[in-house]
């Protein structure tokens, strides 16, 4: 006789698998520190994770569907699938502190906090990610990838990315 295991268990194994799964353009975090891997589906063995992009035409969601499928290959789950769903539309909200510290760290400004309208109407302050200031100038709308301005501190006068409140 061969023991069942609970889907329950499926799921967070599945899930651990496919959480270490890298943003191939900002390799510091997770996928699920991004809130990009929404959500992990058992059906009779089968495992599927479903993943929302950052915006519709990001063009690194194809590397993560692959890195996904690999990942739960390699943790034993044959054949998985990768869903990307668009609605809910992601927004940052859905990183994790843990993410927005790793950006922080990487040299990359985390999203304000619900920094909404001011953002659209160019009263936004981001604070440099390299001496913390937040004497800084936006120097441009889109960055080293279309997730991220470009800004510059005027203290320390280095030059950093911001990632865009969506």
């Amino acid at each position: 006789m061969t023991a069942t295991v609970p889907d329950h268990d499926l799921r967070e194994r599945a899930w651990a698998a496919a959480a270490t799964v890298c943003d191939p353009e900002i390799p510091v975090l997770g996928i699920a520190d991004l809130g990009i891997l929404r959500d992990i589906k058992i059906d009779n063995g089968t495992v599927e994770a479903v993943i929302t992009p950052t915006y519709s035409g990001c063009p690194a969601m194809n590397m993560i569907a692959l890195e996904i499928e690999v990942a739960l290959e390699n943790a034993g789950f044959a054949k998985p699938k990768v869903t990307t769903v668009l609605s809910p539309a992601w927004t940052t909200d859905w990183m994790t502190d843990e993410g927005k510290a790793k950006l922080k760290a990487y040299g990359i400004a985390p999203p304000a906090v619900k920094s909404g309208r001011r953002a659209l109407f160019g009263d936004q302050s981001v604070a440099c990610p390299h001496c913390g200031s937040s004497d800084t100038a936006l120097i441009s709308e889109f960055g080293s990838t279309a997730c991220k301005a470009l800004w510059r501190c005027k203290a320390c006068a280095e030059p950093f990315d911001y990632f865009k409140c969506i």
